[in-house]
Formats: structure tokens, sequence, C-alpha cells
């Protein structure tokens, strides 16, 4: 078996042994695996959603601080990503994505959530708020794609994620944290063949051949409220994309740079960003009761 293959797996065993939900649903004519919490809290639902290569798994440590909050836990896997199926179902890759998340929220969670994306996810969290409001109570962006960007940056960035080698998969796993896990970078050659599947290499082929990006009004004219958190260590974006966020948010955005965090905080940091949720959404009128956040 794929060693990165059975480490996803038995991430997945742990959180099945402690109460967490592991099913696949039909979701759009995609086979969708998703991981579902039921909560104690009295907040809305909490919908999480990964980026770029990424999986339901990277916010399995913030599952259970969550649920102590909010009502329910909500994280799926995009397609060609995690245990999800095919990764492109139509011409366009990230509009299929975003036609899946858009869907996902329609049949499955049913009810305005707390939308929280992280990097590409980000961006459709933008894009979903924006276009279907009525899904999005309030919402995190987590190092968010989907700021303008000059074709060169935009070729530059997404660079990044063609791992040829395995000091290309040590550079990008570098890139992604704070202070980057021994393990990823020892096994550089596992690494690199997570980072090199067919649906990192066509998002980003796809993303270089339409120059997408979230028009600024789009942006200015989101009414719910906002949580905006970049990493103070943050190495996989270029700071234009923090400057065009911080040029474009409404005015009840919440903008926070965080010592400590790189791209994906909820791996490396998961506390301290259930805390910035938590926190995001008591002042926001969202979640009540108990301050204490679970660990993993």
């Amino acid at each position: 078996m794929d060693l990165m293959v059975g480490m996803q797996k038995a991430m997945r065993r742990v959180l099945v042994a402690r109460g967490v939900q592991s099913e696949t649903v039909n979701v759009a004519g995609q086979a969708v695996h998703h991981y579902t919490l039921q909560g104690q809290g009295k907040g809305p639902p909490v919908l999480l959603v990964h980026g770029l290569g990424g999986s339901a798994n990277g916010f399995g440590r913030t599952f259970f601080g969550l649920a102590r909050r909010f009502s329910r836990v909500l994280a799926p896997d995009l397609p060609g990503h995690g245990f999800s199926g095919a990764y492109c179902g139509g011409p366009t890759c990230v509009k299929s994505q975003f036609d899946v998340l858009t869907a996902y929220c329609e049949q499955v969670v049913k009810e305005p959530a707390l939308v929280v994306g992280n990097s590409l996810g980000g961006a459709m969290a933008v894009s979903l708020a924006a276009e279907h409001p009525e899904w999005v109570k309030a919402l995190a962006l987590v190092a968010p794609a989907g700021a303008e960007l000059t074709p060169q940056a935009l070729t530059t960035l997404l660079s990044v994620f063609e791992v040829k080698s395995n000091e290309d998969a040590r550079e990008l796993t570098r890139r992604l944290f704070h202070r980057p896990p021994w393990a990823a970078m020892l096994l550089a050659s596992e690494m690199r063949k997570f980072y090199s599947n067919p649906t990192v290499q066509a998002l980003a082929a796809d993303a270089i051949a339409t120059q997408a990006s979230i028009a600024p009004q789009a942006v200015r004219d989101l009414k719910m409220p906002v949580l905006f958190l970049w990493g103070g260590s943050e190495r996989l974006l270029p700071p234009e994309i923090l400057t065009w966020y911080r040029q474009h948010l409404p005015r009840q955005a919440e903008v926070h740079v965080v010592e400590g965090f790189g791209h994906v905080p909820q791996m490396e940091r998961p506390d301290a960003f259930v805390s910035h949720l938590v926190g995001f959404a008591d002042r926001a009128g969202l979640a009540g009761g108990n301050r204490s956040v679970d660990r993993v």
C-alpha cells in the first residue's frame, strides 16, 4: 500500500473511532467523501473547505474543538482529493469543483453555515458567499487564494506545485508550514506522490489557462460577518494577495495576521485555529456556551 494513502486511512480510522462519521455521498453526479460530527454547541453548522491538494483530513484535529461550540461540523473532500473520486466534472476544472461545493451545501448542509475556506477553498468560499449568500451565515478565510495576480505572479505561484523531484516536495512542504514537520521532510519521496496527483496538476493548469480571479466588487459586497486570517509565516502565497484582500474586503471584515501561523494552521496549530474561529463566532453572535477547546 502507498504510504501516504495508508496514513490517510489511519487518520480516518482514528476519527471514526472517536465518533466522526465518514461516508461517501452522491453530489451533483460526483462521489464525494465527507466527514460529519454532531456538535454540542448552539452555533450554526461549520463547513470546512480545504485547498489545492489538501483534504478533509487536514481539518481533522479541529473537529472536536469546533463541535463543542457549533451544531455540526462538516468537511468534504473536494473531487479528486482525499477519498473522493474523479477530479474534473467538466471543461473547466475549478468551476466544476465550485459547482460540487454549491450542491453539497444544498443537498447535505441544507442550512446557512459558518463557511471556513483555506487557500483554493478560501477562494471558493468567497464565491459561494457572493453567489449563494443563503448558504453562508458567516465567512472565515484562511490564507485564501482568488485575488487578482499578474500572469507572471500566478504562474510563479502555481509552478511550486510542479513537483518533479524530492527536493521540490521538500520545498513545497517548507512553504506550507511555520515549522515544517520533520516526518514530511524525511518522507519527501512519498510527499512527492501526494503533491503531484492529477487533480492538483489539472487545477493548476486550468488556473493558469483561464487567469481566473474573484471580482473585487464581489468581495466588497459581502454582507455577512467575515474573518480573514493570514499567517505571519505565510510562504506559499505572495503578500500581494493579503494587500488585495485588505483593499477590497467590506468594512465589517476582521483581518488578523497571526504570528506562528503558516499556510495551513489547521494542521500545525489546530487549537489556536479553533480559538480564532470561536472568538470570531462569539463576536459575530453565532456561538454560545463553554469557551474551552478540546485537544486531539
